[in-house]
This record gives C-alpha cells, sequence and structure tokens, in this order.
C-alpha cells in the first residue's frame, strides 16, 4: 500500500505540493487527476525518489525511503510518460538490465518477461536496438519492464501516449489483471474520460493541493450532481481557481 501524509515539496527553490495526502491500497487503482502544472509529475517524482519532500511522510508497504531505500524502490515499477531507452543496449539487455538492478532471478524473471513480450508482439525483437523502435513499441519496452518485476506498487504516468488501439486495450487488461493479484496502481493522467472508466477512487489535484477525493459516486455527491462525469467533476472544483488566477 502507498501512503503519502502531508507531503509538502518540489524543486529548489520551487514549492509544488502543499499538503498533499491520499492512499493506495492492496488491488486498487487510484487516479492522479490533473491539468498540466498540477502537480502529478512532482507527485510521482517524490514518490519514486527522485526529489526528496521538504515535509510530510511517503511509505510504500510501511517502508520509506530513509528507512530502507533499496528495499523501498524495489517494491514499485514505474512507467514513465516518455520512454527513456539505452541506445546502445538491445532489447534483450535493457530486460537484463532490469533484473540486475532488481536483483532478480534471470532464468523467473525473463519467463514473466517472455510472456509480456509475446502479449505486446515484441519476442522475435530481443536483438533489436532502440533506435529502430517506433514511439509506441518503447512506450512497450517501459511496461515490460516495469510489470516483469512484479512489482507491489505499479506507477503509471500518462501511460496511453503513443500506443496503438489494440496495445491499450491489452494494457488496460493487465492492469485490471494486476488489480485481482493485488498489486496497488497509481496511475497519473489527464484524459479523463479513460480515467473515469477504469480508476476505483480519484485524486484530484489542482495548483498542488488536493481539491477532492473519493470513488465517483462520492465525489458526485460532493458535487450534488448524481450524474456528473469526471471531467463536470474537475471543471466544477477548479474552474474557479482558473478565473481567480
Amino acid at each position: 500500500m502507498l501512503e503519502l501524509q502531508n507531503v509538502t515539496g518540489g524543486y529548489a527553490n520551487i514549492p509544488v505540493l502543499k499538503e498533499v495526502s491520499f492512499k493506495v491500497g492492496d488491488g486498487e487503482l487510484v487516479g492522479l487527476i490533473g491539468l498540466n502544472g498540477a502537480g502529478k509529475s512532482t507527485t510521482i517524482k517524490e514518490i519514486i525518489g527522485l526529489l526528496s519532500p521538504y515535509a510530510g511522510t511517503i511509505e510504500v508497504d510501511g517502508l520509506t525511503l530513509r528507512s530502507n531505500s533499496t528495499a523501498y524502490r524495489k517494491k514499485m515499477g514505474y512507467i514513465p510518460e516518455t520512454p527513456s531507452l539505452y541506445e546502445e543496449l538491445t532489447l534483450k539487455e535493457h530486460l537484463e538490465l532490469v533484473a540486475m538492478a532488481y536483483d532478480l532471478d534471470w532464468n523467473h524473471t525473463f519467463k514473466r518477461a517472455m510472456d509480456l513480450l509475446q502479449l505486446f508482439r515484441l519476442d522475435d525483437k530481443l536483438d533489436w536496438f532502440p533506435v529502430h523502435f517506433s514511439k509506441g513499441m518503447k512506450q512497450k519496452v517501459m511496461i515490460i519492464s516495469a510489470l516483469m518485476v512484479e512489482p507491489s506498487l505499479l506507477i503509471v504516468d500518462e501511460p496511453f501516449l503513443g500506443l496503438d488501439p489494440l496495445a491499450i486495450q491489452q494494457f488496460t487488461e493487465l492492469l485490471s489483471q494486476l488489480k485481482k493479484q493485488g498489486t496497488s496502481i497509481l496511475m497519473s493522467t489527464h484524459v479523463l474520460d479513460s480515467a473515469e472508466k477504469m480508476c476505483d477512487r480519484f485524486v484530484i489535484l489542482h495548483q498542488g493541493q488536493v481539491k477532492s477525493q473519493g470513488d465517483l459516486a462520492t465525489l458526485r455527491r460532493e458535487l450534488g450532481q448524481e450524474a456528473a462525469s469526471l471531467n463536470d467533476i474537475y471543471l466544477s472544483l477548479t474552474m474557479d481557481d482558473e478565473v481567480l488566477a
């Protein structure tokens, strides 16, 4: 389980997040919702350890970066918005590097990776270098790299960019399977129509603060509109602030 308590943070001399608190339970998919600049990417960077909070705590299965950084990081799989691959490494060498970083048994991990490679139609491209991959293929490599480690917590940042419709469907089904296995999933997106269909609960970020959180029914009750879409809810919660700004 992921838990943030009163996290305030950002970049050097540029505060972004203000007392952000939320949880992602076991087997739960929570959507981190907000427009560009709302603080979604900063929140993710705080969780994965690229940034350190000014204040507050972040725990994954009771671990923190300070208490045990290695065990903390091994709990996570991360799919970034923009694929990042080493141009001098083949696809197979990328997977081997991930296995070494997580100190995993290669034979077991490769079997898991092969299942994913076959699903995404990359199993015949193990000797390819990234220069030969399309953006969608690179994104699939990032998905496979994150899922092959069988993480307790999966963090997904704008996951569908560059994926074809079939890959989107396959990835969506994978997320559903992971939930059933007890994986905690935090998905950052501003594509609210997709989030509404997929997520169990939502954390709505605006200007670095949690404006509201809960499942769709809870958010609708707070708004007083039982038929409101997630997009309607977000606009209602944030429009006045945008006008004032």
